[in-house]
């Protein structure tokens, strides 16, 4: 006879159920069991953090071991925000209060959080591309650019934007043809511009190479990719896609994202003399969360090779 506990209560949810749905019963749980109000606060924050990465509709019985390494591996490197040692071990803690207590419920019958393993020091530092491989990156994404047969301008502007301006993917995908200003020809700066009153602060302007507005002339007036209004018509995705076929001709394959160019166009500019506080602009982060940032840009510089 099973001496497994029954569920104290009915939430009305099972495998195929939505992520969404389960966050509602989860509190109730975490109050029914005597946590502070700012834990249940807290734990409800991250649990609308996990379903904002799988979306809300992702089944409760769909995410396994993998799903939930993505998700931490995401909060670290490719959110776009600092992650502290600190929020990192609570979301790791909430991933195994909430499929425990799935699984106490019935509505799973395994834990794929049990394995996650609480880490004990420090965050890894992001993996940045060095100097060598860099090169082979841009010059692979030029010499496709101009290959004779089916040219392909996209993956030059795309490196090149990425690896010069360190903007995020988001800001990548608001780009338009108008967002290169070219009014002084010595002297070209992209435009980053945010919709609303809320994104004002992250709005800048970068410097960019000559190099970079020739591989930006060449793919608008590629009539292959039909360029209009925006720089980018594809989905985010697509360009990953771009980033990994690129990388993989370049022989970096696996260490090409655009989180990692990012992180490795800070880096180089720090490395160049820029100023930490001109770096954090140019990233469009705060006082605040560049912090953690900053020090983890001056570790990664002292063994950039």
């Amino acid at each position: 006879m099973s001496t497994r506990q029954l569920p104290l209560f009915s939430t009305g949810l099972n495998y195929r159920s939505r992520l969404v749905d389960a966050v509602e019963p989860f509190q109730k749980y975490l109050r029914a069991e005597g946590k502070a109000e700012n834990t249940v606060k807290s734990f409800s924050s991250d649990l609308h953090l996990i379903c904002q990465y799988f979306g809300d509709e992702r089944q409760l019985g769909s995410l396994m071991y993998s799903d939930l390494n993505r998700f931490l591996d995401w909060l670290e490197h490719g959110r776009g925000k600092p992650c502290s040692q600190k929020s990192y071990a609570r979301r790791v803690t909430t991933l195994k209060v909430f499929f425990k207590w799935l699984m106490e419920q019935h509505i799973r019958q395994d834990n794929p959080a049990e394995a996650i393993l609480q880490r004990s020091g420090p965050a890894p530092l992001q993996p940045i591309l060095g100097y060598e491989e860099v090169h082979r990156l841009t010059e692979t994404a030029h010499l496709i650019a101009l290959q004779p047969k089916k040219p392909d301008s996209r993956p030059e502007v795309l490196v090149r934007l990425l690896l010069e301006t360190g903007i995020k993917k988001s800001e990548m995908m608001n780009l338009t043809v108008a967002s290169l200003d070219r009014r002084l020809p010595e002297h070209p700066i992209l435009n980053v511009k945010y919709k609303g009153q809320k994104g004002v602060y992250k709005e800048r302007r970068i410097a960019v190479s000559n190099a970079l507005v020739s591989a930006w002339d060449r793919y608008v007036d590629d009539p292959h990719h039909k360029v209009r209004d925006h720089l980018f018509t594809c989905t985010p995705r697509n360009l990953e896609y771009v980033l990994s076929d690129t990388a993989s001709v370049a022989g970096v394959e696996g260490k090409v994202s655009f989180e990692i160019l990012r992180w490795t166009c800070a880096v180089r500019d720090y490395l160049s003399g820029m100023d930490l506080d001109d770096i954090r602009k140019k990233l469009g982060l705060s006082e605040i969360s560049f912090r953690e940032t900053s020090q983890k840009i001056a570790q990664l510089a002292k063994s950039y090779r």
